[in-house]
């Protein structure tokens, strides 16, 4: 019984150690924006991170390096975890608020189910149209007062909505692809640098020496996203996957409700009734999808 709460009490900090962490990104990412352009918080982050990962993969634990056929498969994971994924949520951060971008992020789960039911040519159970229903009408519940005070725009939510289909294709492709025995800090930090690489044409050819400001801030930022978040976060969700695939999910719920509160320490980011009901919108949306895996 010791044992047994021991473990439950770790899960639990676990849990809301990685939600806190996540729903951080966000807040974090517009903190960057104020100084520098979108792809110039990226790509220093995405180097920094993959190359502490594959730091410990290779010079601490000895780990091998892909084959080829598993460079491939890292191209493709990158390309659609990290550079579709995370450069269009970048770009949308530019024209959505911190807490919207955190409310967006936790709807990744219905976007997986449905998604992988298409992909498979599975029959598409009720429960998950209802899940991407409520999601959605949460997400717009929630960014109806943002739109009228200049807090997001509609071009922010479209990519936004684009990232999220991104990542969760990414999800699938990365759960289908044979990685034999590619140990998972060598398929994370090679993902991210290969998804760092495919974004460095852009930063280059956009690049406006005006509007970046490499400060103090700047560099907490991007030390924020690259250590706290894409490693420590990353950590604690393979750490819950492996207790628990189907209740770790449910840790995701949190990250509307932190990410809100974070926006609105730091940024200043109002909070209102129409917040509240859209993140409860989420929430049960995520709880149904959660609820039918569990029966499956």
């Amino acid at each position: 019984m010791k044992v047994t709460g021991k473990r439950n009490i770790q899960i639990m900090v676990a849990g809301i150690c990685f939600a806190i962490l996540w729903a951080s990104a966000s807040a974090a990412t517009k903190i960057g924006l104020a100084y520098t352009q979108p792809f110039v918080i990226a790509v220093p982050r995405f180097f920094l991170a993959g190359a502490i990962i594959l730091f410990f993969a290779h010079i601490v634990l000895k780990k091998e390096l892909p084959q080829r056929q598993q460079w491939k498969q890292l191209a493709i994971y990158g390309f659609l975890n990290i550079s579709t994924y995370l450069g269009l949520y970048v770009l949308a951060m530019q024209e959505v608020s911190a807490g919207l971008g955190s409310l967006s992020v936790a709807t990744n789960p219905v976007f997986i189910s449905l998604i992988s039911a298409i992909w498979f040519k599975e029959k598409i159970h009720i429960s998950i149209i209802l899940s991407l229903l409520l999601c959605f009408t949460g997400v717009v519940i929630a960014a109806y007062p943002l739109l009228q005070n200049s807090f997001a725009t509609p071009l922010g939510l479209a990519l936004l909505l684009i990232s999220m289909f991104c990542y969760s294709a990414g999800a699938i492709y990365f759960s289908k692809c044979n990685w034999g025995n590619l140990h998972i800090l060598t398929i994370n930090g090679w993902q991210t640098i290969l998804g760092g690489v495919f974004l460095l044409p852009f930063v280059l050819y956009f690049y406006n020496d005006a509007q970046n400001s490499f400060t103090l801030s700047w560099v907490g930022c991007v030390l924020w996203l690259a250590i706290p978040v894409s490693i420590g976060a990353v950590q604690l969700w393979l750490y819950l996957l492996k207790d628990n695939p189907v209740t770790a999910a449910f840790w995701l719920f949190l990250c509307p409700v932190f990410g809100f509160v974070i926006a609105a320490i730091v940024m200043h980011e109002p909070i209102s009734l129409y917040t509240l009901a859209g993140v409860l919108f989420v929430i049960a949306g995520l709880y149904i999808v959660q609820q039918q895996k569990k029966k499956n």
